[in-house]
């Protein structure tokens, strides 16, 4: 069965991709206002979080608990200048990364995608945090990843979350 995060991965990430690629460097390189991430920032900080949820994606898989180390976003952005790299690669790198993590969804056995557990650290490092001591499960690290996401694309451009749809309701593939 596929993942549903999965799945929304696969829809939102090419569309949103695709209108990035049209933005110029100037634009990609502006904060949107003092003291904020450019956008350069932003999707870079989305190909960390990528990076750090693809080891907790595995990791959930070949352990009890849903304990991981988290990290300091801010330190991430800093030391890997994200705001010196080129525009159109930080994006093609954030939309292959997102594309491997639905693959990565997708093969996660249903049996330990829903499986519960209370062995937590959600309280500390999901977006939208588990209290301690309430059960959480690698589904909702993969939904709680994905709302991470169109919150980071929210900020750069709400059109950003809204894909077309065919009129059967099927996400149009872009």
């Amino acid at each position: 069965m596929s993942a549903p995060a999965a799945d929304e991965l696969r829809t939102l990430v090419p569309f949103a991709a695709a209108s990035l690629r049209g933005w110029s460097e100037q634009r990609a390189s502006t904060p949107r206002r003092p003291g904020a991430w450019t956008p350069k920032q932003i999707v870079g900080h989305l190909i960390d979080s990528a990076s750090n949820n693809h080891d907790r994606f595995v990791r959930a898989q070949l352990q009890e608990h849903l304990r991981f180390p988290g990290y300091e976003q801010d330190e991430w952005v800093s030391v890997q200048r994200h705001v010196e790299a080129p525009w159109i690669g930080l994006v093609d790198l954030w939309e292959a990364f997102n594309l491997h993590l639905a693959r990565l969804m997708d093969h996660v056995p249903d049996r330990l995608r829903l499986r519960e557990t209370c062995d937590h650290n959600l309280d500390q490092i999901a977006w939208e945090v588990v209290p301690a001591g309430e059960a959480a499960s690698i589904d909702y690290l993969m939904r709680d990843y994905v709302a991470h996401l169109r919150h980071h694309l929210r900020q750069l451009d709400p059109a950003l979350c809204e894909p077309p749809v065919l009129q059967r309701g099927h996400p149009l593939r872009v």
